[in-house]
């Protein structure tokens, strides 16, 4: 869904166990995240996020990844075999123009969108996928880095995010990103 899409390379930096030490992702999914959940990861990379998901969501639950770049959906899938997690994770590729969620509608429980939002070129078409997709109260954590989104962009993305039926929860204060959890009204 991005035309400008982070170079496959860097996919490899993202996924290093040391950015746990900055980002873990147990600690910043777990409040949003429980056993048996339908979860969507959305521009997954190479599975930073989706692999501690799919362990949070357990056997009974499942993570959606999306993302543009099959390279990146490969990588992913051979992680979470190699982790035993394919049974829970679920790969797709997308297209520039949409996350392809149409099959999707209100099964989702939770949303999570992590330096993605800026890539695409459409952020309304992306909030109105994720929040068809959601169920009701479903919610959206999305974060963007700080060093690469400005404050003001960053809140014109929500106010977008709102104008699809978006409402603000929740302003997690994470260390060099700027995060909003959003709740389907």
């Amino acid at each position: 869904m991005a035309e400008k899409v982070c170079p496959v390379w860097v996919g490899y930096l993202l996924s290093s166990p040391i950015r746990k030490l900055i980002h873990n992702p147990k600690k910043l999914l777990n409040p949003y995240v429980e056993a048996g959940m339908k979860v969507l990861d959305i521009g997954c990379s190479m599975g930073f996020f989706s692999l501690p998901l799919a362990q949070m969501v357990g056997a009974n639950g499942k993570v959606i990844c999306v993302d543009v770049q099959e390279k990146m959906i490969k990588s992913l899938e051979k992680r979470a075999k190699k982790a035993r997690l394919t049974d829970i994770i679920e790969t797709r590729v997308c297209t520039h123009n949409s996350l392809s969620l149409e099959d999707l509608t209100m099964q989702i429980d939770f949303a999570f969108a992590s330096a993605v939002v800026h890539e695409v070129p459409d952020a309304s078409t992306f909030f109105a996928e994720i929040y068809k997709a959601l169920r009701q109260n479903g919610r959206l954590l999305f974060s963007e880095p700080e060093g690469h989104v400005l404050e003001k962009d960053f809140e014109k993305t929500i106010s977008v995010a709102q104008i699809n039926g978006f409402e603000i929860i929740d302003n997690p204060q994470v260390k060099r990103i700027r995060v909003v959890l959003l709740e389907k009204r």
